[in-house]
């Protein structure tokens, strides 16, 4: 049996994709960026995507695509910045962004949906509704949940490394029920040993920095994961390809190249400001191989038999491939995120400076998404939810 959902804050495709290999048929998709509607159309054709603000969107618009019965399953992953604590800034900002959750709310009460999935960065369990303020925007959510007639609800914080997926990305969720009786769950995480960055870059070659010589073919190597993000069949994306895309060398000043140099596995640009200081580090300034200013989260170079750090937007920058002195490939950050290889990030720019909240580049989108691996688990344990089988999850 396939279940029905609806995609709200829709991204470029992140939990479309693991839900739709778990086996739900998603028939709405709702995006403001265009960048991401252009790439989750072309990955999901079969999804009636509309391009607008969320809060301009009407029941007009969307019961004409669904069943008259209603829908099993909406999903809710709102914009997180103004929650996330990376950086230091952005979470002094308290604007609508942050009651964007009564959108998702509204949503599924048009089209009655029996669950509701939020998602976000777990710093949301901590954020007032403004400064000064004892009232946490999730007891808000909470308490609008009840009042939409959602009274049955269960938080949860899951890692993405514990569900296959080679980074350490934490995330908070709330699953919402009307039924007062279902007993909510969330997956639980598989018991193998985390998937290594070395694992999840198995089979894509290097590409030289500046060379405009973009890789076309994998090379011989496999690994177990290597081979799930190939498998058409088991992310039901029977017609599509697994042709090499995305592995495109980036531009690098020389000077840039060089401080990737310095930087060992696990070490990032805040590491050499702390091992070169004084004049030797005045010289590497001038010599522009180091920046006048430090950024911690910068050019962090990824273990091999680790997981990646967290995928964000900026991973472009956060990121030195383990071995070669250039940052990733927009495959490579997908491949980080547990994007099928088949998947096309056909929308937008390849990258561009972080200046317009209305584009977002290659990089950002899958920087911003919901790892599809992880969301297939919770489709998964959802789908057995609805189903009612409770006591096999």
């Amino acid at each position: 049996m396939s279940y029905t959902h609806i995609d709200c804050f829709s991204g470029p495709g992140g939990i479309c994709t693991g839900l739709h290999a778990a086996g739900f048929d998603t028939k709405i998709a709702i995006e403001y960026i265009e960048s991401c509607v252009e790439t989750y159309s072309r990955n999901h054709p079969e999804v009636h995507v509309i391009w607008s603000d969320i809060r301009k969107v009407t029941a007009s618009d969307i019961l004409p695509y669904i069943p008259k019965e209603g829908i099993d399953l909406v999903t809710s992953g709102m914009p997180c910045e103004t929650f996330s604590t990376a950086g230091n800034t952005s979470r002094s900002f308290y604007d609508d962004r942050q009651f964007l959750f009564r959108e998702g709310i509204r949503i599924a009460q048009i089209v009655k949906a029996k669950m509701i999935l939020f998602e976000n960065v777990p710093a949301i369990t901590t954020k007032t509704i403004e400064k000064g303020s004892k009232t946490l925007i999730v007891d808000v959510l909470k308490s609008e949940l009840k009042q939409a007639g959602y009274i049955n609800y269960k938080e949860f914080i899951l890692n993405a490394e514990e569900f296959g997926v080679p980074q350490r990305r934490k995330r908070y969720f709330i699953l919402a029920s009307r039924d007062a009786n279902v007993k909510l769950v969330a997956p639980i995480p598989i018991q193998e040993k985390i998937v290594t960055v070395k694992e999840a870059l198995t089979g894509l070659p290097n590409v030289i920095p500046n060379s405009n010589k973009e890789a076309e073919a994998y090379t011989n190597e496999e690994s177990a994961y290597s081979i799930k993000m190939q498998d058409l069949n088991f992310w039901k994306r029977e017609e599509f390809n697994n042709d090499l895309t995305y592995q495109k060398p980036m531009r690098h000043r020389n000077s840039t190249i060089e401080r990737f140099k310095l930087i060992n596995q696990g070490e990032s640009l805040k590491n050499l400001f702390e091992r070169y200081t004084g004049k030797e580090r005045e010289l590497l300034q001038e010599q522009r191989i180091l920046p006048k200013k430090m950024f911690i989260k910068r050019n962090h170079r990824l273990r091999l038999e680790q997981a990646a750090p967290t995928v964000t937007s900026h991973c472009l920058d956060e990121f030195i491939h383990p071995i070669y002195n250039r940052a990733l490939t927009v495959r490579e950050c997908a491949r980080l995120q547990s994007f099928p290889d088949s998947y096309d990030f056909c929308g937008g720019p390849y990258s561009t400076p972080h200046l317009h909240n209305n584009i977002q580049d290659k990089y950002e989108q899958i920087g911003d998404a919901v790892p599809p691996l992880l969301a297939y688990f919770w489709g998964k344990t959802i789908s057995d939810i609805l189903r009612g089988n409770y006591d096999d999850i």
